[in-house]
């Protein structure tokens, strides 16, 4: 990462991640949050993001969030940017996060579109032109079409890049056809990063002149991440397709676990409580997985987490 004239360029990997709870399935399990924290640092990921999607935000209590936030920036103590989740469908208590964020030191924030209305684009664009001008950190987009209703069009996510405070745009719809022609749109604007999110297009969306990726297997695998990204870059593409297929075993093994819409989130902290980092618990309404499903994960976690041991080292 580095720093312009007014906004700061974000490449890499930045790992969306994951909320660790208590038993309770609503407390904070603050000693699993730094078990997390150092894990990732030491995967050499360049930054983290809180309260997305994969941290399930808004299944959390406000002062659940609140302490998230203090507690991620105490333990990265400036080690690397940290990225704050502030979605919500009031625009006070997202400005409300931003500046427990700020006050806490996170190096930016990240908003998805509000998620109960379906707005229009002309109402999405006045919506984050008036975020962004209140707001004490600079800002990310957030395209989640599968939770929101709506996507952010080509032409509002270029009209929204000439606002100062708005540095990115972090994309999660797998539409490579839309990513593509954000990358060709804002090809000249060197200070806003596109960001992507399912990491199955991870390498191929860099190729096409993205930043990096917001991929959730990164907080189990970090190393594995990173090393894609880097041979990315150097465009290694015998080192690329070794990574890749690696990347694609998480996503297939460990993602698809039982029937339920939640699927991706249960299995990616039940693989994680298997690699000892964090405990299993997931906020309600979803629930963790049952031992005939655990059962699965162990296994494919631990012939995944040997395979990468082998190339990795």
């Amino acid at each position: 990462m580095s720093t312009g004239t007014n906004q700061t360029i974000v490449k890499g990997i930045v790992p969306p991640m994951v909320t660790p709870l208590l038993s309770d399935n609503l407390s904070l399990d603050v000693e699993s949050v730094n078990t997390l924290l150092e894990h990732l640092i030491a995967g050499g990921v360049h930054g983290v993001f809180i309260l997305g999607t994969t941290g399930e935000s808004t299944s959390l209590s406000y002062l659940t969030r609140e302490l998230l936030i203090n507690e991620t920036c105490r333990i990265v103590n400036g080690r690397i940017p940290v990225f704050v989740g502030v979605t919500d469908t009031s625009i006070e208590e997202s400005l409300h996060l931003a500046h427990i964020a700020h006050q806490a030191g996170a190096t930016a924030v990240v908003a998805a579109p509000p998620f109960y209305y379906g707005l229009g684009q002309e109402e999405l664009y006045k919506y984050y032109w008036s975020l962004a001008s209140q707001l004490p950190l600079p800002l990310f987009l957030y395209n989640m079409p599968s939770h929101t209703k709506v996507n952010i069009d080509r032409g509002t996510v270029l009209r929204l890049a000439e606002h100062p405070n708005i540095i990115g745009l972090k994309d999660s719809s797998a539409n490579t056809v839309y990513y593509q022609s954000l990358c060709y749109m804002l090809k000249f604007k060197e200070d806003f990063s596109l960001l992507v999110g399912p990491e199955e297009i991870t390498s191929e969306t860099i190729l096409m002149g993205g930043s990096g990726g917001v991929n959730g297997g990164a907080n189990m695998f970090p190393k594995l991440y990173v090393e894609l990204y880097n041979a990315t870059i150097a465009r290694d593409f015998d080192r690329i397709r070794v990574l890749q297929n690696l990347v694609m075993d998480v996503a297939t093994k460990i993602y698809t676990i039982g029937s339920y819409g939640s699927s991706y989130l249960k299995g990616l902290k039940s693989a994680l409580s298997v690699l000892g980092l964090i405990q299993p618990y997931i906020a309600p309404p979803f629930n963790t997985f049952e031992e005939k499903e655990m059962s699965q994960v162990r296994d494919s976690v631990n012939r995944i987490k040997k395979e990468i041991e082998a190339i990795l080292g």
